[in-house]
């Protein structure tokens, strides 16, 4: 038994545990710049990183930018465009988008209504660049909002734009009854408790 121990000792070393090296970010002599950490060779992608669909990631294809959503148009992805919306953009949109959010009637600066035709004719991929790059007095909002939920928030911008400017042409003649019945009915009151 006393052997057994004696020989198991025999086989720790704390060489490898001991052995010289370098702690992360410090100096070394040994690299002309002094640094032990070596930069990042360009080019390099992490893993899970790489962004390779274009639309996607930039909002452009072939350097024009994309005319619709490169994501499918979901209820999910409105209410999630929503949810980024009122977070990010409604201080200064207003929920409604017509750009009268609080911080402007706090004096920040107005932004253009998203219900203006230059805006209503926009490519998607002008809100998507602007959200990711900022505009004028809006800064960019990229390292807050993934790129998805970029997407999201310009569907819901649509969404919105279509709230205002709705083409009845393209409503079957029951929704269009149904949006007549509701015009002629009053708005309910409030009752005082």
């Amino acid at each position: 038994m006393l052997t057994a121990c004696l020989a198991s000792l025999v086989g720790c070393h704390t060489d490898m545990y001991d052995q010289p090296r370098y702690e992360p970010l410090e100096a070394s002599t040994f690299f002309e710049d002094g640094m032990a950490s070596r930069p990042i060779v360009p080019g390099t992608i992490a893993r899970g990183q790489l962004e390779a669909d274009d639309a996607l990631y930039t909002g452009r294809e072939n350097g024009q930018l994309v005319q619709t959503n490169p994501l499918e148009i979901t209820p999910a992805l409105l209410a999630r465009g929503e949810q980024r919306y009122n977070i990010y953009c409604s201080v200064c949109h207003s929920r409604t988008g017509d750009g009268d959010g609080m911080i402007v009637r706090r004096g920040y600066r107005r932004p253009p209504s998203y219900h203006i035709d230059r805006l209503r004719s926009a490519p998607d991929g002008h809100f998507y660049d602007v959200i990711t790059h900022g505009f004028g007095a809006m800064p960019s909002l990229a390292h807050q909002v993934q790129p998805e939920d970029r997407w999201a928030i310009v569907a819901y911008l649509r969404a919105l734009q279509l709230s205002q400017y709705a083409n009845p042409d393209l409503l079957t003649p029951a929704e269009l009854n149904q949006l007549t019945d509701a015009e002629r009915e009053p708005l309910p009151t409030q009752t005082q408790q």
